[in-house]
């Protein structure tokens, strides 16, 4: 496929008409918060699934806000006397923003869709027509370098990514600029690459229309756009990482075999990385008959990095293809080409041996201690942004790699923000079969504990050293000092490896 029939981009080479469409739409309150309030949430959120017509039957008036909804996200023709009231509508045809349309109607080239940045931010993200938004619906152009907006993997690594204050950050594979956008607000400089130079264009239209700096844009494929000594204090990646058979969608699949483009991203971005600077992906991984999948990624893991790596969710090929075909809109074509492309997809995993497939998070940071790796399954509810929470684990990890279990009883704690106490039992019975911390924040963990893991936690508030307390609990008990301090530092450990208690110092 090529890009024939996708429509042409505006021109980038004029941050000035960018710059007043800006200020126009926000004069209209063509905002996130503009929208919600016009659209009422059940048609906006439907537009988020790409589904226009509440969107439609909501924006039958003729206001500046409604006109311009029906323009950039609905992609209808409008009336050029109308849309001249409130837009620069010459400089925005000269310079491709919009195009003619007869004599007397105008139509978006591109769709510019609202975005709310995590400090009430107004930006907008550009992306191809129709192709707002991905999802069960199908995108809406099967054209190779067809550039997507936002979408569900967007937003979730956006709010995975550590937020600190860097001096560079690197977005490979930018896409519609998202993730460049977001780096914008605490990189001093920042690179964005990507395969298609379609989506390099609509990232420099995407920070332009948001007001952000401009990137440093780069065509080419994951690093290979990059210098050999080039570091970054922070590196992105959404990649295209979907396991296909073949190269059909730029955005999507990535051309390499299986999941090696994931593998190759993560092997490679720990030579990329300052020291302490994080590289934050989102990834899928084969599960493969006779392998585990968590040695299977430990293997991926650089060396001098730490690593957490989530499973979120593991898909079996038949669930897999039919999301990914889908999402293609192929559901929708010819039923033998859907049936032959189904085919090639389960002949693929069969050549590998692939009876499923996974997909999660993977954070490295570079390290000169001796890296610690974690990988886990959590498919459970979380609490977004995860930024904190990240930043949190791996400052953890520095702490429990610098203590002993020695310095771990004279060490200080306390029990996180909103943790709970759950005690589960018969009803009736003296004493609870066990005890569970739940956190409320964050990763939303969940923990069985013994009962002096429990009254440890729980009367954790700084104060204290971790062996006066459990001095104070086997007094209690009746147990030997010297034998509980000796088996609960493990337990000690794991609470403040997850989260549930923090050092004071």
């Amino acid at each position: 496929m090529s890009d024939a029939t996708l429509s042409p981009l505006p021109s980038a080479d004029r941050p000035d008409v960018a710059a007043r469409l800006r200020e126009a739409l926000l004069a209209a309150s063509f905002t996130a918060d503009g929208l919600l309030d016009l659209l009422g949430a059940p048609a906006y959120a439907a537009l988020a699934r790409s589904e226009t017509v509440p969107a439609l039957r909501a924006t039958r008036g003729d206001t500046p806000l409604e006109t311009l909804v029906r323009l950039f996200l609905l992609q209808q023709p409008v009336p050029h006397a109308r849309v001249e009231e409130f837009l620069p509508v010459h400089a925005c045809v000269e310079s491709g923003w919009l195009a003619r349309v007869g004599t007397d109607e105008v139509a978006a080239t591109v769709d510019v869709r609202p975005y709310g940045g995590p400090d009430g931010e107004d930006w907008f993200i550009v992306s191809d027509l129709g192709c707002a938004v991905g999802g069960a619906g199908g995108i809406g152009s099967r054209d190779e370098g067809v550039v997507l907006g936002v979408g569900g993997a967007s937003t979730t690594l956006a709010g995975i990514t550590v937020r600190t204050p860097v001096s560079s950050a690197l977005d490979l594979g930018t896409g519609s600029g998202i993730q460049a956008l977001h780096a914008a607000r605490h990189a001093t400089r920042v690179t964005a690459t990507d395969l298609n130079p379609r989506a390099l264009h609509i990232t420099a239209l995407t920070l332009a229309l948001s007001g952000a700096p401009a990137a440093d844009l780069r065509e080419g494929s994951l690093f290979e756009p990059l210098r050999h000594d080039e570091r970054y204090d922070l590196v992105v990646s959404n990649p295209p990482f979907v396991i296909s058979p073949g190269a059909r969608l730029t955005y999507r699949d990535g051309g390499m075999g299986g999941d090696d483009l994931c593998r190759s991203l993560v092997q490679g971005a720990g030579e990329r990385l300052t020291e302490g600077g994080f590289a934050q992906f989102l990834a899928n991984w084969q599960h493969v008959e006779g392998e585990d999948w968590q040695d299977r990624l430990r293997s991926w893991v650089p060396r001098d990095c730490d690593a957490w790596i989530v499973q979120r969710e593991v898909q079996d090929v038949t669930q897999y293809a039919e999301l990914w075909l889908r999402d293609a809109g192929d559901h929708r074509g010819d039923p033998a080409e859907y049936q032959a492309r189904y085919d090639a997809w389960l002949d693929e995993f069969e050549a590998r041996k692939v009876k499923a497939v996974g997909f999660g998070w993977i954070t490295l940071r570079r390290t000169a201690a001796e890296p610690v790796i974690t990988v886990e399954e959590w498919p459970h509810p979380v609490e977004q942004p995860l930024g904190d929470t990240v930043r949190a684990h791996f400052e953890r990890l520095d702490y429990l790699r610098a203590h002993d279990d020695a310095a771990l009883l004279a060490g200080h704690f306390r029990l996180a923000g909103e943790i709970v106490q759950e005690q589960v039992g018969m009803p009736g019975a003296e004493d609870p079969e066990h005890v569970v911390l739940r956190q409320h924040r964050g990763m939303r963990r969940a923990t069985k504990v013994d009962t002096v893991g429990a009254g440890f936690a729980g009367v954790c508030d700084g104060s204290l050293s971790a062996g006066r307390i459990l001095d104070a609990i086997a007094q209690l008990v009746g147990e030997e000092p010297v034998s509980l301090r000796d088996r609960t530092p493990a337990q000690i450990r794991l609470l403040v490896e997850q989260g549930f208690l923090e050092p004071t110092s």
